[in-house]
Order: C-alpha cells, then sequence, then structure tokens
C-alpha cells in the first residue's frame, strides 16, 4: 500500500505544491526478502516517471515500512 501526503503553500496568491511524501507500506514481505525491498527503495525515484519529471521542482521523500 502507498500513501502520498503534499504539502502546499500559497506564493503570490497562487497555491504551489513544494513537498511530497509517500509512504510506502509491505504487508507479508518475509525477513529473507527485506533486503532486497530496500535495495529497491533506494533507487525507485530514479525510474520513476513522474519523480523524475517533478522532482528538479518539487522535493519528493518516501519512507518504507512492513506490517
Amino acid at each position: 500500500m502507498a500513501e502520498a501526503e503534499g504539502e502546499v503553500v500559497l506564493e503570490d496568491r497562487v497555491l504551489v505544491i513544494k513537498r511530497i511524501r509517500v509512504h510506502y507500506r509491505l504487508s507479508g514481505c518475509p525477513e529473507d526478502k527485506r533486503e532486497a525491498a530496500e535495495r529497491a527503495h533506494a533507487f525507485h525515484a530514479s525510474r520513476c516517471p513522474v519523480a523524475r519529471s517533478i522532482g528538479g521542482s518539487i522535493e519528493i521523500t518516501t519512507e518504507l515500512a512492513y506490517t
């Protein structure tokens, strides 16, 4: 599951997205697969078309948790 939240500010009477935080939650991930999940999480933004498109103007952070 993934949830995203954004921080929107008012600049010159225009709403502007400044930050996006994405929280990934993996359920049922076995211990022996978590290292691979961490590696994938570490570089996925560099392969994500959305992150590559807006990353220069909007701060994007991600977090990975296991449930």
